[in-house]
């Protein structure tokens, strides 16, 4: 199993407070907005007798629930074409089992969301990376260069829109793309789909649920915990129109029993959560990826695109290795007795020797501390004894 570009560092940051050392922690996508007040009062206002087991597949009136929310957006859905999981996480894993067998392989755009590995590890399937380039913003790359990788053994792509690590937002022409390729080869089209509510400066999102002739192709993998600030919740989705899908899935959700009941009582109210909530986190979260973005490319020798979604951002930095780096600030570096945690991009590529110079940050801070986190940043490459000499901006990062 691969160890978690995101976590790995943890025992650095802990002995960074210990010494005292404030740290920023912009290497996880934990948002520090607010769960919606009618979620938490779910929870308040609980007067179960029994703390029991749930159906495998979910409770009803929950999936009914998600039925009203994924409706609203599109996609045409029963409850019979929902199950319920344990966080986002088991979604991809179950996806994963249901649709692909041992040895097969998933193409996945790259960088990925570091823990595609470990699913596929656990799965015993084999990704095949294909490469995104931080020079045009990490666009969906051609699909010849897909054709190039498909085998007899290829099930399915994965993609994850918004993207995380990169933030980058697919445009429908890009999913049409895909879509002719999934027929073509008859493969299944996982998306990632938990950065729905973050598309920003007036785009819009795009799910391959929205492309018609691809309903037996397509499943969506989903989770409360970005959308609702609830990471926390481990309550998730898998949503498929692929009857024989659910049918397998629903093998696996039965064999870990079921999804937690509280979770899903919180998750029934969140769904009536008021459109506001999502237009004040937009707007706030536009803010903190302008500071970012604006700051890192003011920086001597940096190199940062401007995302479309999600809260990451992936930047190209004038230093030699990046897990080296990202340790070293813990280690070895403070300013105004603070410091900056990351996660280093090597994490997040499969091709070997991608992202040396590149890290992702979670911009999940409040603007003060993005702030105070960049001039940390800044005063940090300017002293790092593994700084290069001069890195064209947008060069590529292998």
């Amino acid at each position: 199993m691969p160890a978690s570009p995101i976590r790995k560092l943890t025992p650095f940051a802990d002995k960074a407070k210990l010494d005292g050392k404030k740290v920023y922690h912009l290497n996880i996508g934990q948002p520090d907005i607010e769960t919606p007040e009618g979620m938490l009062n779910a929870i308040k206002n609980i007067s179960f007798k029994v703390w029991a087991y749930t159906p495998s597949e979910g409770t009803l009136s929950y999936r009914k629930k998600l039925v009203e929310y994924y409706n609203k957006l599109g996609y045409n859905i029963t409850p019979d074409n929902i199950i319920v999981t344990t966080g986002g996480s088991e979604a991809i894993t179950i996806s994963m089992m249901a649709c692909l067998d041992p040895g097969d392989e998933v193409i996945i755009p790259e960088p990925f969301y570091a823990n595609y590995n470990g699913f596929a590890c656990q799965s015993d399937i084999v990704v095949k990376p294909i490469l995104s380039y931080i020079e045009n913003g990490f666009a969906l790359p051609a699909i010849s260069e897909f054709e190039k990788l498909i085998t007899d053994k290829t099930k399915a792509i994965i993609i994850c829109n918004p993207n995380n690590p990169t933030g980058y937002l697919y445009s429908r022409e890009e999913l049409e793309a895909l879509k002719e390729l999934a027929l073509k080869y008859d493969l299944y089209l996982f998306s990632d789909e938990a950065y729905r509510e973050f598309c920003y400066d007036g785009q819009t999102f795009t799910s391959p649920m929205h492309l018609e002739g691809l309903d037996q192709h397509v499943i969506v993998m989903d989770t409360v915990s970005k959308r609702y600030s609830a990471c926390g919740a481990r309550l998730g989705c898998l949503i498929t129109k692929n009857k024989e899908v659910i049918a397998a899935g629903l093998k696996f959700a039965q064999a870990r029993l079921s999804p937690g009941m509280v979770e899903q009582i919180a998750g029934e109210a969140a769904v009536d959560t008021p459109d506001e909530y999502f237009k004040t986190v937009n707007k706030e979260y536009t803010a903190r990826r302008d500071t970012i973005v604006n700051a890192l490319n003011k920086m001597e020798g940096v190199y940062c695109p401007n995302p479309g979604g999600a809260f990451y951002v992936v930047a190209q930095l004038p230093i030699d290795n990046a897990d080296k780096f990202c340790q070293w600030m813990l280690e070895s570096f403070s300013h105004d007795n603070s410091t900056v945690m990351m996660a280093p991009a090597t994490g997040f590529y499969s091709t070997a020797g991608a992202g040396l110079n590149e890290v992702r940050m979670a911009y999940v801070l409040n603007i003060n501390d993005i702030e105070k986190a960049m001039i940390c940043l800044d005063e940090a490459l300017k002293v790092y004894p593994g700084r290069l000499v001069a890195v064209a901006a947008g060069s590529s990062s292998l």
